[in-house]
């Protein structure tokens, strides 16, 4: 049974939210903190996270700041902004999706299958072994880990899951609408403004110089390409 932690001050949305989920098989628990809903995520063994933005005490882009550093889970926001300001803030701290309320509960269950199936998929494929070197640039697939001269870079799940897919197209231009769908999925809220992020993302961690990047290029009007 997967274990969902629901971070959510208004009890009446968070009941709901968790009555749907456990319906549909999940255990779940609620905590109204912020404090307490980061310590738990932090000492628990949780599956996945719904994390509200507007918390007491500390909110939710901070509590996804701290959880994003330590474990690499799925980490779902919810919010009643609708602002594109959130959204990139949100994301580019290593939320893996947004969802904006009122939304429907069904819905939401279907996003918390899909992110828990596809982040399975990714850290539970044994099959895929090899690893792959592009000059300072090493990738092991395997372990999911990330080394650049030889020193260990972490990424975030999605951020990952980017780098990868361009790695194993190389010198090929992808189209940010592309990337979004290949990554993220096609029911996966937000939108292309969610690949922009995680590429200055990468190329934070992995280029030089971010401002001129070696390794993931942006082609104007067209997209992105990893250059081999």
């Amino acid at each position: 049974m997967k274990n969902i932690l629901i971070i959510e001050d208004e009890i009446s949305i968070a009941e709901l939210e968790r009555d749907y989920l456990e319906i549909n098989g999940f255990h779940v628990d609620i905590e109204t903190s912020g404090e307490i809903g980061l310590y738990k995520a932090l000492k628990q063994d949780y599956h996945l996270i719904l994390l509200d933005i507007m918390l007491p005490e500390k909110n939710g882009f901070e509590i996804c700041k701290h959880i994003r550093d330590v474990k690499d889970i799925p980490i779902l926001l919810v919010t009643a902004k609708r602002e594109d300001i959130d959204k990139i803030r949100g994301l580019g701290l290593g939320a893996d999706d947004y969802i904006v309320k009122p939304f429907s509960p069904s819905e939401l269950v279907a996003r918390v299958k899909a992110h828990l199936s596809r982040y399975e998929r990714l850290v539970g494929n044994e099959r895929i072994t090899a690893g792959i070197r592009v000059r300072g640039l090493k990738i092991d697939k395997a372990s999911r880990q990330v080394f650049m001269n030889e020193k260990e870079i972490v990424l975030t799940n999605k951020e990952f899951d980017l780098l990868l897919f361009l790695v194993t197209h190389p010198n090929h231009v992808f189209s940010k609408d592309h990337l979004f769908e290949r990554i993220w999925g096609l029911e996966a809220m937000g939108d292309v403004t969610t690949v922009t992020v995680h590429v200055r993302k990468i190329r934070e961690k992995i280029e030089i110089d971010p401002s001129n990047p070696q390794y993931i290029e942006t082609v104007w009007g067209a997209g992105y390409r990893f250059k081999a």
